[in-house]
């Protein structure tokens, strides 16, 4: 897509000269929203390690299966943090398909990202997006479409699928997610991919240094403070693993876990596992 092109999804004021984190992780999907900033900075991610964009890919993977296992399960309601562009493969898709009166708030503070969700929603009922910061959690908890769409006396489906490495120290990012934890019913699900520096193919400092470019800081995390971010929910199988490598599925290769650069994992609230620590 040309910078013309794009001209009707930009809105106005956005620096087209500043990358941005969702629009860099559209182009490495195949997306087509994004523009000449944000293709420069995921060439040189892809310069530095070859591998991104299929950490990328294993990424919105993942987030497909962690859905369908939710919805295996009965939730019908799911609110999505630090969302992105929803393009083709994500939450609403992968869930109306198979009810289509689920229910999906998206959560993004980015202007673009939001303008161009809710263009994209704006003929489905069943679907919104909230801009808000999701360290803020009561805005968001708070906000119209969660109020509208979702009901917190029943189960939720929680993704935090690739946001939480954003997130900085100071934010204290257990509290964070415990708080929506909180905020959820028993039976709820909660699922997550954080980056990591324990394997080889993202620990290359450029990676870092070169997302500081955007207008988002990596802080990658390991195992250790990944698992701790579960707590109060129960991990299913296979427990805190890799992306490419939580319940993949049949017929597809294994993948090794020096090749991933994200941890991932799903958990079940349950009503008195609020205080419990994972083990997995």
């Amino acid at each position: 897509m040309t910078e013309a092109e794009g001209a009707d999804w930009v809105p106005a004021g956005v620096d087209r000269a500043t990358p941005s984190v969702a629009r860099i992780y559209d182009y490495l999907l195949g997306g087509a929203h994004n523009l000449a900033a944000d293709r420069a900075v995921a060439r040189r991610l892809t310069d530095i390690q070859p591998e991104v964009a299929l950490v990328a890919r294993r990424n919105r993977a993942f987030l497909r299966r962690a859905v369908r296992f939710m919805l295996d399960a009965g939730i019908r309601q799911f609110l999505d943090l630090g969302s992105g562009i929803p393009t083709t493969g994500n939450v609403h898709e992968v869930a109306q398909a198979v009810d289509p009166a689920a229910r999906v708030v998206y959560v993004d503070y980015e202007s673009v990202a939001v303008a161009h969700s809710r263009l994209l929603l704006a003929d489905n009922p069943h679907a919104a997006t909230v801009q808000a910061d999701i360290t803020r959690p009561a805005d968001v908890l708070n906000s119209g479409p969660v109020r509208t769409l979702l009901d917190l006396t029943q189960p939720v489906g929680l993704l935090a699928v690739a946001v939480g490495h954003y997130l900085p120290p100071e934010a204290d990012v257990p509290r964070v997610f415990a708080t929506y934890r909180d905020a959820l019913a028993p039976g709820s699900q909660f699922a997550l991919t954080h980056l990591t520096n324990d394997f080889a193919v993202l620990a290359d400092p450029r990676v870092a240094e070169t997302m500081r470019s955007t207008q988002d800081h990596i802080f990658p995390r390991p195992r250790a403070e990944v698992l701790a971010l579960f707590q109060g929910f129960e991990l299913v199988e296979p427990g805190l693993t890799t992306s490419g490598n939580w319940n993949p599925e049949r017929l597809t290769a294994a993948v090794l876990p020096q090749d991933d650069g994200l941890y991932a994992g799903l958990g079940v609230r349950h009503r008195d596992a609020r205080f419990e620590t994972p083990a997995r």
